[in-house]
């Protein structure tokens, strides 16, 4: 028998390929083929670097599978390869052919395998693609760590036919997978058409169709669009639901299509013809094309026409943002779903037509009986937003109330989903186009596209802004003025058709007569409002009796009233020819008024048209002189409404009221009534208070003087006794003694009586002050001889303290009474044999403080009213309407009239005090008055 021989080298290569190729011929787990291949590369050859990645033609990339290295780098070996132009990797998978490396650490190509051979030293380097019938499946890598290494003859051999097994093994894996990833469009189709059954109304049916057809096909966006034969245009009818990532335009789907824009594309479809643009491919032509994927904003598309009865009802189109080779079975399917779209439209169509009949003719019922039946206003709306946007399925759903007074739309309601901002603030008013057009208009208006309609130019921006595409308002009231609008909103461009237009016109003059009422309702609250702020103001004045006080609060309360930033007075006082200007407080720095102006009664235009215009006088600021405008100078004033304060046709006008506001402002008739009558109010309580306020100073004045004249007639009367009763007993004329006392009396009865001519020549109405010097002494001793028979009566002991030899200057006449005065009221208080001292105190070069304390008691009352004045109310009690207190209130208006100060107070120790101050003389002036 033959002993068998040992295998040499060549055996047990031929015996490892022989077992390598079967294990790649009958596995069929792609994993199990990368590790068996690796294993045997390991085992077979002599290299430091393996590694084998897979290629991803899509990412255009290759995916590490696994392989050995010198560092045991694990995750280099897994990691994904992003292909780039130039690349040695890009090259082998491009040109499927091997490349020899000499030295991969100096190959600038390598990318990160040229990092990774500098850390492990790898130098000879060749890549292997794995290739099957020119489809690159991958690239096997191995590196040596000998520059230029590369493999033998043989070498090459077994690495080729291992490597090329392993390629056919991943091309039958992935066939097999492709084969089991074949659509087949029939079983959806039948599938749909089950579904389809259970659903009513053909958006709820188009809803399914769509979400079928985007999870069969998977593109980025499924749409049906709807063509408008009219307007010759597609609007995107449904959409699937899933929603795009991004917020980039180029991911927004597309809201419509016009016909002009791809008359190519509406041919195809017309003509029955499948649409398809993918990958380097499209059924159209360059430009058509181009045009048509830019209004999609996709890169890739197929459309199915939908036709009935040879009439085009609109398309069915899958998109994609990624050019893609569409499959037939996907265009079969999407021919098939639109052509069941075709078929369930007509008879929808019919059904939804009935259908909506009746309900458009239940909603309006239902609206009408809610304004019969409901008392809140609000629900009304309520119930016809929600039944109007749901049965038009509009978005937004807006009551629009014009405000003549602010030339805007006020917003009565407004109805939106929970995540839509709604409007704050009024909508201004329209333009002169769009404001005929809405008079003229007998019907609802439609806009269709607000971004290209030149309609509502002045809401366009505002609307834009809160998402509104697309909208139909109507008046309220057709054939009459504009006073309210419904406006019904939608975020998409979009067709409206007749029956809606005459839905919303009915609903909106349904409206109309609650709008009505409730602007009726606010009218009359608003006067109501008026009339309250009219009677506060009317009460207010009545209750000011302060001339300047009574200014500024009437104008606060007018300008209130009439919500205007300014209101301001010129006035004067009849007879004179000039007139200031009395200014309320503004917080608006764009309304105001030079207040320090001095206005030419006589020859201002503005007053004299004022004074001849009977009633409200309304004016544009470009109406005012210009040497009104330049006090009248607020920026802000556009215009000004103007009145005359005047009480009755046979009384002077005593000033003008003014109130400005901006340009735009719209005066309401209330405004001009309540005006009139608050300015009617503020020029009769101006004439009270200047009326009472100058009878009062006469008042004063009269009382002073009859004081002053009786003091004197007092004294003369006192002078002239004891000389009259000396003449009495002068004896026998024929004394030589006689002629000498006679004269000596008669120089005494002369000196007693001129005063007095003065009284009656100078002071017959009114107080004159004349300035004359008197020494201190002098005052003290004729006052203490006047009051003396009254002290004596009284038993009064008193004593100047700190008397010194001053002179006073001033009109000394009237503070000899003044001071007698005091003396008098002190001794009348003073409790028999009591005591009352002077107490002389020079308080600067200029004055003198002469005090006089009793310790009698004031009543605690007039020495309030005598330090803070009468109360306000003339008919009220007052202890300065009767005597001590009247006689001491002339004394104080006297004292104050010379320059002089008089006040009384009661001391700690209750003992009163009658304080004045009067004035001293200097020297020179002392001397000369004396002279």
């Amino acid at each position: 028998m033959v002993q068998p021989k040992e295998p040499n080298a060549n055996d047990k290569q031929l015996v490892a390929l022989g077992r390598i190729l079967q294990i790649l011929r009958e596995e069929e787990n792609a994993d199990v083929l990368i590790d068996t291949t690796l294993s045997y590369l390991q085992a077979e050859f002599d290299y430091s670097l393996i590694w084998i990645g897979l290629y991803d033609r899509l990412a255009h990339r290759l995916h590490g599978k696994g392989g050995v290295s010198p560092s045991g780098n694990i995750p280099l070996l897994k990691q994904r390869i992003v292909l780039n132009p130039g690349d040695l990797l890009e090259q082998v998978v491009i040109q499927q052919r091997p490349l020899a490396v000499p030295d991969l650490r100096q190959e600038l190509r390598a990318g990160d395998w040229r990092k990774t051979a500098q850390i492990d030293s790898i130098q000879g380097t060749v890549i292997f693609p794995l290739r099957y019938r020119d489809q690159c499946f991958g690239v096997t890598l191995l590196g040596s760590s000998l520059w230029g290494a590369a493999p033998r003859s043989d070498e090459k051999a077994r690495l080729s036919m291992v490597l090329g097994a392993l390629a056919a093994a991943l091309h039958q894996i992935e066939a097999e997978w492709l084969r089991q990833q074949v659509k087949r469009p029939d079983q959806p189709l039948l599938s749909l058409l089950t579904k389809l059954q259970s659903l009513a109304g053909l958006g709820p049916r188009l809803e399914a169709i769509v979400e079928e057809t985007h999870q069969f096909i998977q593109p980025a966006r499924t749409n049906v669009y709807w063509f408008e034969r009219n307007q010759r245009f597609f609007w995107r009818r449904m959409s699937n639901r899933q929603k795009t990532t991004g917020f980039s335009e180029t991911s927004q789907p597309a809201s419509g299509i016009t016909v002009q824009e791809v008359s190519g594309f509406y041919q195809a479809l017309c003509a029955d013809q499948l649409v398809s643009i993918g990958e380097a491919h499209s059924s159209l032509k360059a430009d058509t094309t181009s045009r048509l994927m830019q209004q999609i904003r996709a890169r890739s598309l197929l459309a199915a026409p939908i036709l009935f009865q040879d009439e085009l009802l609109g398309f069915l189109a899958v998109e994609g943002q990624e050019p893609r080779i569409w499959e037939d079975e996907e265009k079969s399917y999407i021919r098939g779903a639109a052509q069941i779209i075709a078929l369930i439209a007509p008879l929808d169509d019919m059904e939804n037509t009935i259908e909506q009949i009746q309900r458009d003719r239940l909603l309006t019922a239902e609206i009408a009986r809610s304004l019969y039946s409901e008392d809140d206003w609000k629900a009304t709306l309520n119930l016809a937003a929600e039944q109007l946007c749901k049965r038009l399925r509009a978005d937004r759903f807006l009551v629009l109330l014009y405000d003549a007074e602010q030339s805007a739309f006020e917003l009565a309601h407004q109805s939106q989903p929970t995540n839509r901002r709604p409007f704050t603030t009024p909508l201004e008013t329209l333009g002169a186009a769009d404001w005929q057009l809405l008079e003229k208009s007998t019907g609802s208006i439609g806009i269709e596209n607000l971004e290209g309609d030149l309609r509502l130019l002045a809401w366009r921006d505002r609307l834009l802004e809160l998402g509104v595409r697309s909208l139909i308002l109507c008046n309220v009231s057709l054939g009459h003025a504009v006073d309210g609008l419904v406006v019904v909103c939608h975020e998409s461009p979009r067709t409206w058709s007749q029956i809606e237009y005459d839905l919303v016109r009915i609903v909106s003059q349904q409206l109309g007569l609650i709008l009505h009422q409730w602007q009726l309702q606010r009218q009359n609250e608003q006067q109501q409002i008026v009339s309250q702020n009219l009677q506060q103001g009317l009460t207010l004045m009545q209750q000011i009796h302060q001339l300047e006080p009574l200014e500024q609060a009437a104008l606060k309360h007018i300008a209130q009233v009439l919500q205007a930033p300014l209101a301001t007075l010129i006035v004067w006082t009849p007879g004179t020819a000039i007139g200031r200007v009395v200014v309320s407080l503004t917080s608006n720095d764009r309304f105001t008024v030079n207040a320090n102006a001095t206005i030419p009664v006589l020859t201002d235009a503005l007053v004299q048209w004022v004074l001849a215009h009977e009633g409200v006088l309304p004016l544009a600021i470009a109406d005012l002189p210009t040497e009104t405008r330049q006090w009248f100078n607020g920026v802000g004033i556009g215009q000004v409404l103007a009145i005359a304060l005047r009480t009755a046709p046979e009384h002077e006008p005593s000033g003008i009221l003014l109130v400005a506001d901006g340009s735009d402002r719209q005066w309401a008739e209330r405004h001009l009534k309540a005006l009139s009558a608050l300015a009617s109010q503020l020029a009769w309580s101006r004439r009270y208070l200047l009326l009472t306020q100058k009878l009062s100073t006469q008042r004063e004045e009269l009382k002073r003087l009859n004081w002053y004249k009786h003091r004197s007639l007092e004294e003369l009367y006192r002078s002239l006794i004891p000389n009259l009763k000396r003449l009495q007993d002068l004896g026998n004329p024929k004394d030589p003694l006689f002629s000498t006392r006679h004269q000596q009396i008669l120089r005494q009865l002369n000196e007693a009586v001129t005063p007095l001519a003065k009284v009656v020549e100078a002071e017959q109405w009114q107080l004159q002050i004349t300035s004359r010097t008197l020494s201190l002494v002098s005052l003290l001793k004729r006052s203490l001889a006047r009051v003396d028979h009254v002290l004596k009566q009284q038993q009064l002991w008193t004593q100047v303290h700190n008397e010194t030899n001053l002179t006073l200057d001033g009109d000394t006449a009237k503070i000899e009474l003044v001071l007698y005065e005091l003396l008098l009221a002190a001794s009348q208080r003073s409790a028999i044999g009591g005591r009352i001292d002077i107490w002389c105190r020079q308080i600067d070069s200029h004055w003198l403080e002469l005090s006089i304390t009793d310790n009698g008691v004031i009543e605690p009352r007039l020495l309030s009213e005598l330090e803070n004045g009468r109360a306000i109310d003339w008919l009220a009690h007052s202890t300065l309407d009767q005597l001590p207190g009247q006689h001491l209130h002339i004394c104080q208006a006297i004292m104050k009239q010379i320059g002089g100060e008089l006040n009384l107070y009661t001391l700690e120790d209750n003992r009163s005090l009658s304080r004045l101050v009067l004035p001293l003389a200097t020297n020179d002036r002392a001397a000369a008055k004396k002279e």
